[in-house]
């Protein structure tokens, strides 16, 4: 049990008015209650005016705040690690208040330690990592900076990024951060359609592009009336295109604004914390693009209190490939500027990506499910199809290691000698840490790159509007199925969805939508206030639209989704993610995208194929085909497919609705290219629908012919 005493201070000069003070009694008895009253009460003659008494029962790694709230019936989360005072700031560097603060720490700290690094190209062959320096890259933001100050760009004025992860998007973030701008990433996916509504909505001045993307941008300069600057990273002077001088807009390349800044290098122009950093704009699966106005007080808290117990420093190296227009990979940025970390980048192709981690060999590796599931599915079909001593030798050493963890012991250095060290070399070796999110993880998958990397593996939950993270798993917690406890610089409450049936009252435990309050959470949508009441309500709390439920030890769960949800005719409630999720440990299935509506009672998929897989399946049968096309199209391979997703629907417990009823089988990935994903790998699923129109029409009528079928029999 412990005890918080509330004490209220009679002078108004004293630096606490309120004084939080906490004791723990292991073993509770009333007479050390009755010792501790008297001796408040002598005090409080004195110089204390009032105090009060919470008993506060610990839940393990969240706890309830003492108080309910003034209104309604919801109990308020926050961490058990700093559940008086939500975190603010770094607490070993409080004078750390924006990105720039940080930024200028770091520099000054790892001056000469390795920053940036990208691979070159020797001979037309892709060699190792080069790298630049946390100093070099302070003088380079320095100049770019100085650069738009020439060019007349003034303070608060937007600055678009247009392209993909590489060092010059961070140098342009960073220079943004020192000189008071405002950066608005630009997702390189996104289409015109909707490049040309951001730059206008945010009025971007500066677009930051590269050569592939240049003639696209000129090509509707009349529909951005407010750029006036075009800087071509990596583009060459002699090749840049001559812009009419009735159009307003100048084009250079970076290498020259970066030469007119060091020419002409201006003084910082330091933000507040309050002063926005960033407009992000949500790719969301629906509608017009909301820009999410983030300040840089938003960063350093959400990072601040999501880190504060890690052990990061110089010597790890970070992989950067996620989307850096994204909030999740924007915030693991700050993170690596704070703890001096060295990032490597992707060349760029998704494809070359496990190459590149070879190469880079990373510590430290943040990803989504859907590398997970692709790395898990990966080591599973080598294992069984290697057979014999080498599946047995793995079955036995992946159940040693996985008893020891579950029991606290230290498993036995001999299985990673064996079996593991080969896994582990997979992702270079080194990894010592791995995230995970933008959608759930499956517990399973969890557990397996735990044992096969031997490293903390981590689950978090956020989104744009909290400055990525809510709540993440703390280190020690050996259970899987949920996103941990509060971040620390945030506070969690679930609220009644009564057209939902989830109510606070519910048993075992308490459900609802997840609203969030504190430093993390944003100002609000960009020039649209109708939006960000919707979200943000008077007592200041974010509503995510996710349904969560408290675990016991005050673990968060997401069950379900008030928007990405539909009802099947019967009236059951459909989460598609989950069910795809699930459906994503099939050896067959490279995508999943699972589809139902009001008007059926059943649900239907389609699935985008592991090439592969398919290939090996169909050998194995003996089954002749010309192409993969006719395999894909062949209803013994189509049951066969369904026959493996029904299993794994049945070892993920799914109820009867939720299992699919008929599948479609595509050779083509689900790609940004192709519409169907946002840059945080998610289908998109209005897009999906009327991709799949045919196919989704096709599969429903097959269902109802068997069912007239099976009623006239």
């Amino acid at each position: 049990m412990t005890i918080f005493i509330i004490l209220t201070f009679v002078q108004p000069s004293s630096q606490l008015r309120n004084f939080f003070y906490p004791l723990t009694i292991e073993y509770f008895h009333m007479p050390c209650l009755l010792v501790l009253l008297h001796y408040l009460l002598v005090i409080s003659l004195f110089d204390i005016i009032s105090f009060d008494l919470y008993f506060w029962a610990e839940q393990g790694y969240s706890v309830v705040l003492p108080e309910k709230l003034q209104t309604g019936k919801w109990n308020v989360y926050r961490s058990v690690r700093s559940p008086l005072q939500l975190v603010t700031k770094f607490p070993n560097h409080p004078e750390i208040g924006t990105l720039h603060d940080n930024f200028v720490r770091s520099v000054d700290t790892f001056r000469d330690y390795k920053y940036l690094g990208t691979r070159v190209r020797v001979d037309g062959t892709v060699g190792e990592y080069k790298w630049i320096t946390y100093g070099e890259a302070g003088t380079a933001r320095s100049a770019i900076g100085s650069g738009l100050i020439y060019h007349g760009i003034e303070k608060g004025s937007s600055i678009g990024l247009y392209f993909i992860n590489r060092p010059e998007w961070l140098i342009v973030d960073h220079a943004c951060s020192s000189y008071s701008f405002v950066s608005v990433p630009l997702y390189d996916t996104l289409g015109p359609d909707a490049v040309k509504y951001i730059v206008s909505h945010a009025a971007v001045q500066v677009i930051f592009c590269v050569p592939q993307t240049l003639n696209l941008l000129l090509s509707y300069l009349s529909d951005i009336p407010t750029v006036r600057l075009i800087v071509v990273v990596g583009g060459m002077d002699d090749q840049i295109p001559l812009v009419p001088s009735s159009t307003g807009v100048q084009v250079i390349t970076y290498s020259k604004l970066l030469n007119q800044g060091r020419s002409n290098l201006q003084l910082f122009c330091p933000p507040k914390p309050d002063d926005i950093a960033t407009i992000c704009y949500t790719s969301g699966t629906t509608g017009t693009p909301k820009g999410a106005i983030l300040t840089h007080g938003n960063f350093i808290a959400s990072v601040a209190g999501s880190t504060r117990d890690q052990k990061f420093g110089p010597s790890d190296v970070y992989i950067s490939y996620l989307p850096l227009a994204h909030i999740y990979e924007r915030a693991n940025q700050v993170m690596t500027v704070h703890f001096g970390i060295a990032v490597g980048f992707y060349q760029g192709d998704s494809m070359k990506l496990m190459d590149d981690i070879a190469a880079l060999r990373p510590t430290v590796f943040c990803s989504v499910p859907r590398l997970y599931n692709r790395i898990y599915a990966g080591i599973i079909n080598a294992v069984k199809t290697s057979g014999g001593l080498k599946e047995r030798l793995f079955n036995a050493a992946y159940n040693a290691k996985r008893q020891a963890l579950l029991h606290g012991k230290n498993p036995s250095p001999m299985w990673d000698r064996l079996v593991f060290n080969k896994i582990k070399e997979k992702l270079g070796g080194r990894v010592r840490f791995m995230a995970s999110g933008a959608s759930p993880l499956s517990p399973d998958i969890m557990e397996f790159l735990k044992i096969c990397f031997g490293c903390r593996v981590t689950e978090g939950y956020g989104m744009t509007e909290s400055t990525c993270i809510i709540s993440f798993i703390d280190e020690g917690d050996k259970l899987g199925g949920h996103v941990g406890s509060p971040n620390l610089a945030c506070e969690i409450k679930l609220v009644d969805v009564p057209e939902m049936n989830y109510t606070s009252d519910d048993q075992p435990n308490p459900r609802g939508e997840i609203c969030v309050r504190g430093p993390i959470v944003f100002r609000g949508y960009h020039k649209d206030e109708a939006q960000t009441r919707d979200v943000i309500d008077e007592d200041g709390w974010l509503h995510t639209g996710d349904i969560g439920t408290w675990l016991p030890g005050g673990r968060l769960k997401i069950i379900d989704r008030k928007k990405n949800i539909f009802k099947l005719a019967q009236g059951e409630y459909i989460a598609p993610e989950k069910i795809e999720n699930v459906y994503a440990k099939c050896k067959f299935v490279a995508q999943c995208f699972v589809y139902g509506d009001s008007l059926n009672s059943s649900l239907v998929a389609v699935v985008s194929v592991d090439h592969d897989n398919l290939k090996a399946w169909a050998a194995s049968e003996g089954i002749m085909y010309n192409d993969l096309a006719q395999l894909c199209n062949d209803s013994k391979v189509r049951a066969a497919v369904l026959a493996e997703m029904d299993a794994a629907g049945r070892d993920a417990q799914l109820r009867g609705f939720e299992f699919v009823k008929a599948v479609t089988l595509v050779l083509e990935p689900f790609t940004l290219e192709n519409g169907l994903l946002t840059p945080t790998f998610k289908v998109k699923r209005p897009q999906a629908k009327e991709y799949f129109a045919k196919a989704i029409s096709d599969m429903y009528n097959e269902l109802s012919r068997t069912d007239v079928s099976q009623k006239t029999l």
